[in-house]
């Protein structure tokens, strides 16, 4: 995938932008704005080019339903603050939006549509799903690194539909990612975190013959130490990962020999 640094003229373009705001969110107020700060570099970017920006981001899991608790409203306002212009949030229903609706918010450089976890579709990588977002936009550009291992139709599905590009902030993390795997000075060390084994099999599988130790922390780790025998209460866990944590087991132990 091609950096949005490198096209030519932006101007007048709608940009369809994927963004990881998964931030906590304690009585409506924003606890960490770490994910929001990391972005704002594509943002003025996208704005210096006068491009027309349409945000597509998730909080939380509400799995196809709409939680008013998970709604993207703190980060619209965080968003309007730092950037010291309007952020239009749109709630009105994905399928029903059209390019009609974009002319009415014409002055708005900014457009957000509602979480997009909203939608079942969305995590299903529904192809007409997809089709719909592409409608609305002339370029995709992915900046939510932390999601792209994901098959969701806002990440995987929307690049067969759309001239896409990464932003700023996922080259940054790809370009990071390339010192560690291939200007890497042993011995080293990786520490990897997250609530799923599943999410992450397949980027384990890839670093382990890379790093002399892996470290799992998080939720991960319980799924590891229920394993092991231990009892983790009522912590969070993934079920049916045991035979997943049989295969990093499985292909450590290759590596040692």
């Amino acid at each position: 995938m091609k950096s949005i640094k490198e096209v030519k003229s932006l101007s007048g373009k709608r940009i369809l932008l994927r963004l990881d705001l998964n931030v906590p969110i304690v009585n409506g107020k924003i606890a960490d704005t770490t994910r929001i700060d990391k972005i704002l570099p594509t943002l003025k970017f996208l704005i210096k080019e006068n491009s027309k920006i349409i945000i597509l981001s998730h909080i939380g899991r509400p799995k196809g339903k709409i939680v008013k608790n998970l709604s993207l409203k703190p980060i619209c306002e965080d968003l309007e603050n730092k950037l010291n212009q309007n952020v239009k949030l749109i709630t009105k229903n994905i399928s029903e939006i059209s390019d009609e609706d974009f002319s009415k918010n014409d002055t708005e450089q900014i457009i957000m549509l509602e979480n997009i976890r909203f939608y079942s579709e969305e995590e299903k990588n529904d192809p007409i799903f997809a089709k719909h977002l592409a409608s609305l936009a002339d370029i995709y550009v992915n900046d939510a690194f932390s999601c792209s291992h994901r098959a969701h139709a806002s990440i995987h599905e929307i690049t067969n539909l759309l001239p896409s590009y990464s932003g700023l902030q996922l080259d940054l993390e790809i370009n990071a990612l390339k010192k560690i795997t291939s200007e890497i000075k042993k011995p080293i060390t990786c520490i990897i975190g997250g609530s799923k084994i599943s999410t992450k099999i397949n980027v384990i599988k890839n670093l382990i013959p890379k790093f002399d130790n892996i470290i799992i922390l998080g939720a991960m780790a319980n799924n590891v130490i229920k394993y092991m025998g231990n009892n983790i209460g009522k912590s969070l866990q993934e079920n049916n990962s045991d035979l997943l944590i049989e295969e990093i087991f499985s292909l450590s132990k290759k590596k040692e020999l």
